[in-house]
């Protein structure tokens, strides 16, 4: 991994994008990848698109999602307190007692969220999960008109985006979901646009938006881009932590490699193009299989128009949704050089058609 592709890594999980309101993070990414791309754009609904190669070859699409959950601010008392709502699937029970911020017009502004503490709970509270309406947000205002001249509602909130280098090549905080397959497509891009050879195929490396609340942003860029082939780049959940059951999640394990997943959503020909490129390449995989649509943006690809060819390769990620995320450094690099040898291989003769 180069120098400036780990900087860039670590610049974007550092910087918000709870879902609809990517600007920053899309920012970041535009400076990074324009040196490489023949066109970068962005559309009405915030999609970043970076496309290279030959215009009259087939048109390959890759979709990693920029956002990351998040809260929306949604009252503010008396007091000078904040309460806020959830973009995304959160457990609730993550955001006790967490560094949070908030970020404004005027700049970001930092607070904290919790609840009554133990001492205060009587017996039927301590056995109750707490409830998101029981946590405040405190940025330490005296009142409520302070709170009013820095915090607007509406203002987005995220955790406080750190990230932590723990041993090895495993580094952890939140937004690894799913800035790492953000970040893997954009670096296929890269690696696939200045390496010996031109492209055959049309490649458009998308930063989509909204997919934490409902795959939005995936399915207006294919709208626009009408792929032959896609690939969505995910994280899921890996098993070799405490409690997660290999028998229903597979034994998928941080520093692995990419995990191609098999299964009705995914188009078997594409899978298996990226299983023998796997093998041919000595990058280091993993299989999944899944039985269902998918929970990412392959699900909208795949029904796009009359139809995409789609594959999925995933990021193991621990503790997902959660403050400390944690993946492997080796795993996203393995990911973004099997994407770039996937859109070398491309070509007006590859067929995708069930056999």
């Amino acid at each position: 991994m180069q120098d400036a592709a780990r900087s860039f890594f670590r610049s974007a999980i550092e910087t918000p994008s709870p879902s609809g309101f990517e600007e920053p993070i899309q920012s970041l990414i535009r400076d990074y990848i324009t040196p490489f791309a023949d066109n970068v754009r962005s559309d009405v609904h915030g999609n970043l698109v970076a496309s290279v190669g030959d215009l009259s070859g087939p048109k390959l699409m890759y979709a990693g999602h920029c956002d990351q959950i998040g809260m929306l601010i949604s009252h503010i008392d008396e007091l000078g307190f904040l309460y806020a709502q959830t973009i995304g699937g959160w457990d609730p029970q993550q955001l006790i007692g967490q560094a949070m911020t908030i970020w404004t017009a005027q700049g970001p502004v930092a607070a904290v969220i919790s609840r009554k503490p133990i001492h205060l709970l009587n017996d039927q509270e301590r056995k109750q999960v707490v409830q998101l309406k029981e946590m405040w947000l405190d940025i330490g205002a005296k009142d409520e008109t302070e709170a009013r001249q820095l915090v607007r509602i509406g203002d987005p909130v995220t955790l406080d985006l750190t990230y932590r280098p723990l041993l090895g090549d495993l580094v952890s905080g939140p937004g690894m979901d799913n800035k790492t397959g953000m970040w893997t497509v954009m670096e296929a891009l890269r690696r696939a646009s200045t390496s010996v050879g031109s492209l055959r195929c049309h490649l458009h490396s998308v930063s989509t938006v909204q997919e934490e609340i409902g795959l939005r942003g995936a399915k207006t860029a294919a709208g626009s881009i009408n792929p032959d082939v896609a690939i969505a780049v995910d994280v899921t959940h890996a098993s070799d932590c405490p409690t997660i059951e290999k028998q229903q999640q597979g034994d998928i394990r941080l520093g692995r490699g990419p995990v191609i997943f098999r299964g009705p959503n995914i188009n078997a020909k594409v899978a298996q193009r990226l299983i023998e490129l796997a093998e041919k390449n000595s990058i280091p995989y993993q299989l999944a299989a899944i039985g269902r649509a998918t929970p990412n943006d392959a699900n909208v690809l795949q029904t796009h128009g009359g139809g995409v060819a789609t594959g999925l390769v995933s990021i193991p990620n621990r503790y997902m949704h959660s403050a400390v995320e944690v993946v492997s450094l080796s795993d996203i690099d393995h990911v973004a050089e099997l994407l770039a040898k996937f859109a070398q291989s491309l070509t007006l003769d590859d067929d995708f058609i069930p056999s």
